[in-house]
């Protein structure tokens, strides 16, 4: 992945900056927010008054808070809570666009930090959106599409994008070394072993740490780091034998039990424009 030189970094952050003074100022009660973000450029910490639908409409994000990092796929979206300290960071180019709401307006509450998959309508509404917003505003047009586009976020499937980390410094060390080398025969053993514990007492401290069980997240942390990599081209063959699977079928089983859907088909959204 190509470095960012400063000039670009600095206008990328300027136009972050702008943004959220946008958002703060605004009344309105739905924002939408259009922006292409290259490779490799990360958001910092930072929050918003409004609850935030992040979506991928090409390309891989990942969101970190301190409850845990979401993954974001080409055609999915993170629903943040207002308030909530978050960082973003472009695994590929993305095509951002966000939808700001006001906390209360949907039945969003039991959403939060859930990572949901677009529907076509979700995707027309938010592009029909960000045309009137700047063609129309406030019109009624404008505002029935904005009303009929929260109605439909209440409704958009959870798919299962969320990797806990835990807050013992030990553990997380080891979740984070796994995650930039993931090997899909790394055994609970070898982990309780590094913390000098039982498999037993390492089996119920990882639960209570993470809320997962040690293979559910080894699992998980393996599909994370393989999504970049398929989204800037690599081959399906070479990435399963990087996370350590035997063959691709068993791989693909796995891609397609967490996304549903084939890797390659994931390859092709990811390059979409």
């Amino acid at each position: 992945m190509k470095a960012l030189s400063r000039q670009r970094l600095e206008a990328l952050d300027e136009q972050h900056r702008r943004n959220l003074g946008w958002i703060a100022r605004s009344d309105s009660d739905i924002l939408v927010h259009s922006s292409d973000n290259p490779a490799g450029y990360r958001i910092p910490l930072h929050c918003h008054r409004h609850d935030q639908l992040l979506c991928a409409f090409a390309g891989v994000v990942l969101v970190e808070t301190e409850r845990g990092c979401w993954m974001i796929p080409p055609g999915h979206a993170l629903l943040i809570p207002a308030q909530l300290q978050h960082a973003v960071e472009m695994l590929s180019a993305v095509d951002m666009k966000s939808v700001y709401l006001l906390p209360g307006l949907g039945d969003l509450a039991g959403r939060m930090l859930q990572v949901l998959g677009v529907t076509d309508l979700a995707r027309a509404l938010i592009g029909e959106a960000i045309r009137l917003r700047d063609a129309a505003p406030g019109t009624r047009k404008a505002v029935l599409v904005l009303e009929l586009l929260a109605q439909e976020i209440a409704t958009l499937e959870a798919r299962p994008l969320g990797l806990p980390f835990p807050a013992d410094r030990r553990l997380a060390a080891l979740c984070r070394t796994y995650m930039a080398a993931p090997a899909a025969d790394e055994r609970l053993g070898d982990w309780a072993g590094k913390l000098a514990m039982s498999r037993r007492t390492f089996t119920r401290f990882f639960q209570k740490e993470t809320g997962l069980s040690f293979v559910a997240w080894r699992q998980q942390a393996s599909l994370f780091a393989c999504l970049p990599k398929l989204a800037e081209g690599a081959s399906v063959t070479d990435i399963a034998m990087l996370a350590g699977y035997d063959n691709v079928a068993a791989f693909t089983t796995m891609f397609r039990r967490r996304l549903g859907t084939a890797p390659r088909n994931y390859m092709r959204a990811a390059t979409a424009r």
